[in-house]
């Protein structure tokens, strides 16, 4: 791992950031981990990622604090509740976090500075997802001609920032599927938005709805417990 190209890995110890962390890996990278105590309501993922980021082959993780609960404006950050019947197409549901992904892809960015490293990965998706504006290819490409005009190395053509985004064109069965031919073990992994105190998966929120669906389109059991299944 010491002759391989640093990485930024954005990791929320889900499915998605760990595949995504599974892919930089096999092209080759050192994946450093980047997980984001934001004030969000399902705290155990942040469990998750403390405790799994180096089975899943994080070189370092750091976790960040921000208090997004200040700004609020979201179910995941605030006393909205989290929806459990479905989100309707074409609306973006009450579970998106202003700004979350700029400002997480900012502090990648940062880190990224300091390591020396050129190359980000984020596990966003514009197949099956909740339809956050945060997940297009064009806010991707727009973030990352941000990053190579408001950087040292940008500026000084020292290097060039790439923000990769291996799974944005999958469907969630086929992130599963890519995930499992490289070893994922998703048994290690949390996506619900409104877990159990014991961490047990509500089996109705979007993201459990949209988990189930692709294990279920995969034709593989999922390994998580859930208080239900939709």
């Amino acid at each position: 791992m010491s002759d391989c190209k640093k990485a930024v890995v954005l990791y929320s110890g889900g499915l998605d950031s760990t595949t995504c962390m599974a892919i930089a890996r096999v092209e080759g990278f050192a994946p450093y981990a980047m997980s984001f105590a934001y004030g969000q309501r399902h705290t155990v993922e942040l469990d998750r990622a403390r405790r799994y980021a180096p089975l899943v082959g994080a070189v370092e993780h750091q976790l960040v604090e921000i208090d997004l609960r200040r700004i609020g404006g979201s179910a995941l950050t605030g006393d909205l509740e989290v929806p459990k019947e479905g989100v309707r197409e074409g609306e973006i549901p009450v579970t998106y976090v202003p700004a979350r992904n700029t400002i997480f892809l900012s502090f990648a960015l940062g880190w990224a500075e300091v390591l020396g490293a050129f190359d980000i990965f984020i596990g966003v998706n514009a197949v099956d997802y909740s339809g956050y504006p945060d997940c297009r290819p064009e806010y991707i490409a727009a973030f990352e001609t941000l990053a190579n005009l408001a950087t040292r190395a940008g500026v000084e053509g020292s290097g060039r920032y790439r923000i990769h985004t291996p799974l944005i064109s999958l469907s969630k069965a086929d992130i599963i599927r890519k995930g499992l031919a490289l070893g994922v073990d998703y048994a290690l992994t949390h996506s619900c938005y409104d877990p159990t105190p014991e961490g047990l998966a509500c089996g109705r929120c979007d993201s459990c709805r949209l988990r189930l669906k692709g294990f279920a389109e995969a034709g593989v059991p999922d390994p998580v417990r859930y208080v239900r299944r939709a």
